[in-house]
């Protein structure tokens, strides 16, 4: 018969605090998804920019992700969890939703590589854009890696 009560809470793994958050899977891969989800805005910016739309919505994503990451780190370090259950969940749920709009934005960030091969400022625009396409799947992977571990704590 299963145990019920507060022994059955103490197998569970305690949610990081402090430094302890950057040594911790999955926590560990929230400040590289938020530099390289930086770079990808950074590149984007640093190009002429030539199809806004398409890459309006990845400056969007980026942006956002960033942002929104930074606040769920800055949180886990300063321990605002107090080690509820709740955060996992929410940190799953937000993550995987966050992968899936880096893989859009990262898919629409290639289309607008392919798109400035041709155009003006060729050469630099087309290496900015192939960078920021590279590194916008590198988030959307680690956003991905980032949702599905917590499950396999």
């Amino acid at each position: 018969m299963a145990s019920v009560g507060p022994s059955a809470n103490s197998a569970q793994p305690a949610l990081p605090s402090g430094p302890a958050v950057f040594k911790t899977i999955p926590y560990a891969f929230i400040l590289p998804e938020i530099l390289c989800g930086t770079w990808v805005w950074i590149l984007v910016a640093a190009t002429s920019v030539s199809l806004p739309l398409l890459q309006g919505w990845v400056m969007y994503v980026s942006l956002t992700s960033c942002l929104i990451s930074l606040l769920l780190l800055l949180s886990y370090l300063i321990g605002f969890h107090r080690n509820s259950e709740n955060w996992k969940v929410l940190d799953s749920l937000y993550h995987g939703a966050t992968a899936i709009l880096y893989m859009s934005a990262a898919v629409l960030q290639a289309n607008a590589t392919i798109n400035s091969e041709f155009g003006p400022n060729a050469p630099l625009n087309y290496q900015l854009n192939s960078a920021a396409s590279f590194f916008a799947f590198l988030t959307t992977f680690l956003y991905i890696l980032h949702a599905f571990s917590i499950y396999y704590q």
